[in-house]
């Protein structure tokens, strides 16, 4: 507290212009809270701005600047990519004015990145395997490959729009949790299976841009049941050797968010009326009501005093 009196923070006033009494540690206290809250929010802030301005105001200058590759190892793959248009370069640059923001030095700022380092290693080796088997799954079509054969997502597509049919919105969320479960990653499972969704909605006649988004939210769903997802949340509570009963206890709000976000892009692309979706939505509201007014019910309710009431 004698460091905050120093610094000025106790004697800037009150709202209402009067300086707090001598050793108002409470005051010098709360105002300092408020202090770190409202600096802790400024990066969040930033973001949302900067990508709400980037995408709304400056699209054009952003992805006129572009990396490009092409014949990559001497095939007919090109890539491009645009540094400034990417939501990294957002990030990276609220980070560079979080540092002004909080007043880190050189020392503090090194620390931060070691930190960062650490975290995002595992993810980092894994991206760098999964990237480049995603680009030759979706590059195995038939102006790659001697056979003359669509590619792996479009041949997939296919075969889940014969077999689905109209429905397939209904399990376009388990494929996205499947995917993440597999991996160990939503990214991953976006990478993997958005095209195999956007193929097989166009082919059904769904909106594709629904069942790309149903593709994502049963990826974030299967993130519960991820396995190192899982050991690192045991890790850090101090649940070891309890994974299992971790996984077994999170694949039922897993599957809730499933079934809910598959009913729900099915209502999107086909509308409100005696469909699937609707009578899917309908039961599954149902079926959380009563389970929340039972679980009400049978909760043990606090004991009143018996002499409250008396005159």
């Amino acid at each position: 507290m004698d460091e905050l009196r120093r610094s000025g923070l106790r004697g800037r006033g009150t709202a209402s212009g009067r300086t707090p009494p001598q050793g108002c540690d409470t005051y010098v206290s709360q105002r300092w809270r408020r202090a770190r809250a409202a600096r802790a929010w400024v990066p969040y802030v930033l973001v949302a701005a900067l990508l709400l301005l980037t995408r709304l105001a400056l699209a054009d200058p952003l992805q006129a600047v572009t990396i490009e590759w092409t014949g990559i190892f001497g095939t007919d793959i090109s890539a491009d990519f645009s540094p400034l248009w990417s939501p990294g370069f957002v990030f990276l640059t609220v980070i560079a004015l979080t540092y002004a923001i909080h007043s880190m030095k050189r020392p503090e700022i090194a620390r931060s990145w070691i930190v960062a380092g650490r975290q995002l290693g595992m993810a980092a080796v894994a991206l760098l395997a999964a990237v480049p088997m995603v680009r030759v799954f979706i590059n195995s079509g038939a102006e790659f490959n001697a056979s003359g054969l669509d590619s792996m997502p479009l041949t997939l597509a296919a075969g889940a729009s014969a077999l689905a049919g109209h429905s397939w919105p209904i399990f376009a969320p388990w494929i996205g949790a499947l995917g993440a479960f597999a991996a160990g990653s939503n990214t991953v499972s976006n990478l993997m299976f958005s095209l195999f969704q956007f193929s097989t909605a166009a082919q059904i006649g769904a909106p594709t841009h629904v069942v790309v988004a149903a593709q994502a939210v049963g990826g974030a769903a299967g993130n519960m049941i991820t396995v190192h997802n899982v050991v690192a949340a045991c890790a850090t509570v101090g649940l070891i050797d309890k994974e299992g009963a971790l996984i077994r206890k999170t694949v039922f709000p897993m599957a809730y968010y499933c079934l809910a976000a598959g009913m729900l892009a099915y209502v999107l692309s086909y509308g409100v009326g005696l469909n699937a979706g609707t009578i899917g939505l309908a039961t599954l509201a149902l079926v959380m009501a009563v389970t929340a007014a039972v679980s009400f019910r049978s909760s043990p309710r606090p004991r009143g005093n018996s002499r409250l009431g008396r005159t």
